[in-house]
């Protein structure tokens, strides 16, 4: 078990370190430089004057040499002032290394939002944290309810209750956020009256019930149905198997057999279902972020990819890659433990 773990561990390491590279490199395509030096010059400044602000600011050195630095296994060097030969800062409002010194994303250091205007650890960590309180919320609700749903629907296919849960599911998984936000905004907001306030106050007066059940009634509306299908197909798989025959022919109730012996056997494809969730999650809350405006991590990335932020989608895309990559570590160790028939060396 030792050796499967430090063998995945290490793969993990190995793939965060390439899909870095890779990030840092599309995101420092010329195209890319060339629009931030616009939105940080005069929009109307010459190829000069562009090429004269990429270089003060250190992005004509060499990309593997800037992607060290950025790491932070590189030293980074100081930019300097032409006037007075003294340390400056590239843009006035973040904190930059006045002497040569190993300051990169290993050191904490994230670099400057040219978008929100201060270092990236600063905005980007109260935007995960907000994201992470949505995300908690989808999961304790969606999890128990999607299982529900589909063991229920599982234990006796076909019936009218099968039906109905399944036609309810495949609705939740066929309906994109941005539709089913608009309509739950409707209903709620427009014809209840239930929820008042708004979302885009929720990182800055506190998450209250009002403007965070939204966010979350969508998220899980639409997540919880692929999960309740993959736990009716593998509840409706265990239902057909020989032990649950023998149980029957023992005089088993129906009940004792559901939990005692078809449940445990039915949960070990939808737990890998379910930690799969997570990297998808990333991708629904951009979406539902922006439309109710929750300043979490998907609104960041929005903002950063809509001004040329540089620094900031980098920050996203690495944190985006890590949890991807620890959720499939946990996902495979889960796998192992509810599966006995694997084992591993």
């Amino acid at each position: 078990m030792l050796r499967f773990l430090a063998r995945r561990f290490g793969v993990m390491l190995l793939s965060s370190f390439c899909l870095s590279l890779i990030i840092f490199s599309i995101t420092n395509l010329e195209p890319n430089l060339r629009n931030l030096a616009i939105t940080q010059t005069n929009m109307r400044a010459g190829d000069e004057a562009l090429d004269s602000w990429l270089e003060k600011n250190g992005y004509r050195e060499p990309m593997l040499l800037r992607y060290g630095q950025w790491l932070g296994v590189v030293r980074k060097l100081p930019v300097m002032d032409p006037a007075t030969g003294l340390p400056a800062n590239r843009f006035g409002f973040c904190t930059d290394v006045q002497e040569p010194v190993f300051s990169g994303v290993l050191q904490g250091d994230w670099g400057c939002s040219t978008r929100f205007k201060r270092d990236v650890s600063v905005r980007i960590w109260p935007a995960i944290k907000a994201t992470g309180i949505l995300m908690f919320w989808v999961m304790a609700i969606m999890v128990p309810l999607a299982l529900l749903i589909g063991i229920l629907a599982g234990m006796r296919e076909g019936s009218r209750l099968d039906r109905i849960l399944s036609f309810f599911a495949i609705a939740g998984t066929a309906t994109p956020e941005y539709v089913s936000g608009v309509v739950l905004t409707v209903v709620f907001a427009s014809w209840l009256g239930v929820l008042n306030g708004s979302a885009a106050t929720a990182t800055s007066q506190g998450v209250t019930f009002y403007n965070f059940a939204l966010p979350v009634m969508t998220v899980v509306f639409f997540g919880m149905g692929y999960i309740a299908r993959m736990t009716r197909a593998s509840m409706v798989e265990v239902m057909t198997q020989q032990f649950i025959r023998t149980a029957r022919l023992k005089g088993l109730s129906f009940s004792a057999i559901v939990f005692r012996h078809a449940l445990r056997n039915a949960l070990v494809t939808p737990f890998t279902v379910v930690m799969l969730q997570f990297p998808w999650l990333l991708n629904g809350v951009v979406i539902v972020e922006v439309m109710f405006r929750y300043q979490g991590f998907g609104y960041v990335l929005v903002e950063g990819a809509a001004n040329n932020d540089i620094e900031m989608l980098i920050a996203c895309g690495t944190i985006s890659v890590v949890l991807v990559l620890v959720t499939q570590l946990i996902s495979d160790i889960g796998y192992v433990f509810l599966n006995p028939r694997i084992r591993v060396t």
